[in-house]
Order: structure tokens, then C-alpha cells, then sequence
């Protein structure tokens, strides 16, 4: 037979209240308590019936969090964050990949709630308007809360970065290097996360005197093909290249770099490049890539907070919670001064030693 709950007390010498406590993580015991009922657990090999104890307390303490590609390391890295949160609580985490797609996106939220999950993190597949339907699906029963990718209209809790004040960041950095033509290519614009970067692009080119030029904003995806094409036949054309640009996301600033590669251009020799989010295999890049970086675990971390406080029923009713984090910008090789700028600089420092010389 199994231990029980009344074989790990008597082994610990604590009472069955505290070891339940301790189990449960619904009441706060004492360190010296709780170590003594962890260490009778380890010895007796104690697997407590989660579906029992669902069954008593209507509490299951599993959340979920859908990601939309769990290959790129953007997502293990939240999902890190937000498990070390939700075992500190004494909650299981369930981790699922919509693959960046709607229609699985919803199978799998359905199937977080058939397995009866307290509340739901969700980074969204993104790339089409949320149906009325899919609204409602979204935000019945489990509580929800959205990470860095957020839907338009959608009316849940939600943490991500300062999206406009750190697209705006990168901006300036780009006009501090004597940028004056640089393009944007985003995501999809039905999120809510890259209007804000967009926002904030136009907004550091209106502070710098610059103006916004349609003809250099790109209203991109989340698929490689789609963006390829775009850059090859249009953005990196020789008559419509800018001197810079700027990727809202990591997959479409991966998508750019490969096709800026693939004909044979180069940063920063043919134009610079900053790009939102750290891109794949980042350290094998030469040069190295501007990023915008995203604190990636505290996000996860705090998601959980705040899905947590949702659940309290004390708090089940209250105004939503809306968290931006400050980002940072990594400035590496990708993102110096214009090309063609630094080579008249030379030239015209050539002349001068030459008169000099004389």
C-alpha cells in the first residue's frame, strides 16, 4: 500500500493539518515544518492523488501556458520563468505549442480546461482578427492572461514590455548613428503589441525632425516565406533600400536577416540592422545582431503573479491588470553609422592629410 498523509506526520513528528498545509501550499507552515515533511516525503516515496484532492477542494493548482512555437528560445524562456513562479506557489505548470496556429490554439485552451487548469498564460498564434466566438472562448471560465503578443480588443489581464518606448529606443539609436532612411518591417498588425512598436517608430521620426515615409513601413508576419518575399522583391531592391532597418520581432528580424544573406548584402557595409527580441543562434551571427531585449524569465514570472491574484477570489472581480516592463537595447556590430556616410567621412579625412601634407 501507498503511504498516506498520517504515515508522513508520524515520520516527520508533525501534525496531519501541517502536512496537508504543506502539500497543498494553501497555508504557510514554518521552514523547519516544511523541510521535515519534504524529507518524509522523499524517504517514503509519498505521490500524493492529485485527482482525490481536485475532487475534495475543487482546486486543482495546474495552470497552462499555450505558446505559439516552443522551438524558438524566446518562449522557453518565459515558460521558465513562469514555472519557477508557479512552483514556488505550489502549482503545476502545463505547457502546450499551438504551432502557430488559431484553430490549434483553441484545441488546446479547450484542452487545458477539460483538464480543469486554474487559469491559462497565453502567448497567441496572432495573424487574423479574433471572431466574436473566439473572444468569448477566450475569456470563459479559466482566467487568462496575455504574454508579448496581444490581441486587439481583447479584454485581459496582460504583461509585456513598453512596446512603443523601447520601438522608439532603437529608433533614436539608429538616428544617432546618422540614420535618416530607415524602413520598418513588422508583424501582424492585428496585435496590439506591434501597433505600439509602430507607434513608436513614428514617434521617435517625428521627435527627430524625420519624416515618416510609407513607402519604408512594412506591414510583415509571422511567416518567413511571406516576409522573404517582401524584402526580396521590394524593401531590398536597390532603388527602395533604406540605410537602415528595424524588425518589431524576433521571427520577422530572423526572416529579414536571412534574405538581406541570401542576396548577397551585408550589415552594417549595405545598411544596419536592429531587430526586437534576441534572433536564433544569436552568438554564430557575425556580426552580431542590435537586439532589443526582452526581459524574457520576468515576464513569465510575473504573468504567474498576476494570473495567481485572478484566481483569489478576492481579486476575481477587480480591474485588469496591465504590466509593461522595461526593455533594453544590446547594441553590437549590426547597427553602425551609414555605410556611405563613413566612406565620405574617410575620403574627406584623405583630403585634409593631403593639404596638410603640403
Amino acid at each position: 500500500m501507498p503511504p498516506n498523509q498520517k504515515e508522513l506526520a508520524k515520520l516527520a513528528g508533525v501534525s496531519a493539518g501541517t502536512v496537508s498545509n504543506v502539500i497543498s501550499g494553501s497555508t504557510k507552515v514554518s521552514e523547519r515544518s516544511r523541510q521535515k515533511v519534504l524529507e518524509a516525503i522523499r524517504i517514503l516515496k509519498y505521490q500524493p492523488n492529485l485527482i482525490a484532492r481536485s475532487l475534495k477542494t475543487n482546486r486543482t493548482h495546474t495552470l497552462g501556458i499555450v505558446v505559439p512555437d516552443i522551438t524558438i528560445p524566446f518562449f522557453p524562456k518565459i515558460i521558465r520563468g513562469a514555472e519557477c513562479a508557479a512552483r514556488e506557489r505550489g502549482y503545476f505548470l502545463i505547457v502546450l505549442d499551438s504551432e502557430g496556429s488559431p484553430l490549434r490554439e483553441a484545441d488546446m485552451i479547450a484542452l487545458l480546461r477539460a483538464q480543469r487548469v486554474e487559469g491559462i498564460l497565453l502567448v497567441t498564434a496572432g495573424g487574423q482578427e479574433l471572431s466574436s466566438e473566439r473572444l468569448a472562448s477566450l475569456t470563459s471560465s479559466s482566467p487568462v492572461v496575455c504574454l508579448d503578443r496581444l490581441p486587439m480588443d481583447l479584454d485581459v489581464d496582460s504583461v509585456c514590455v513598453d512596446d512603443c518606448g523601447a520601438a522608439e529606443m532603437a529608433i533614436s539609436h539608429l538616428m544617432g548613428m546618422g540614420h535618416t532612411e530607415i524602413a520598418i518591417i513588422t508583424g501582424p498588425l492585428t496585435l496590439q503589441n506591434e501597433q505600439e512598436r509602430l507607434r513608436g517608430y513614428r514617434q521617435a521620426l517625428k521627435k527627430g525632425g524625420i519624416p515618416v515615409r510609407s513607402s519604408l513601413v512594412w506591414d510583415g508576419s509571422f511567416e518567413q516565406e511571406h516576409v522573404a518575399r517582401m524584402c526580396q522583391n521590394g524593401l531590398l531592391l536597390p532603388a527602395n533600400r533604406p540605410s537602415a532597418l528595424f524588425a518589431t520581432n524576433g521571427v520577422t528580424g530572423l526572416a529579414a536577416l536571412r534574405s538581406l544573406y541570401a542576396v548577397g548584402l551585408r550589415t552594417p557595409k549595405d545598411f544596419s540592422f536592429v531587430t526586437f527580441d534576441e534572433v536564433t543562434a544569436e552568438d554564430f551571427f557575425r556580426p552580431g545582431v542590435t537586439s532589443v531585449v526582452q526581459p524574457t524569465f520576468d515576464m513569465g514570472y510575473q504573468a504567474v503573479e498576476v494570473l495567481l491574484r485572478r484566481i483569489d477570489k478576492e481579486n476575481a472581480g477587480g480591474p485588469r491588470e496591465n504590466v509593461r516592463l522595461p526593455a533594453t537595447l544590446k547594441v553590437r556590430d549590426s547597427s553602425n553609422v551609414p555605410y556611405v556616410m563613413e566612406s565620405k567621412k574617410l575620403a574627406s579625412l584623405g583630403r585634409s592629410s593631403r593639404i596638410q601634407q603640403r
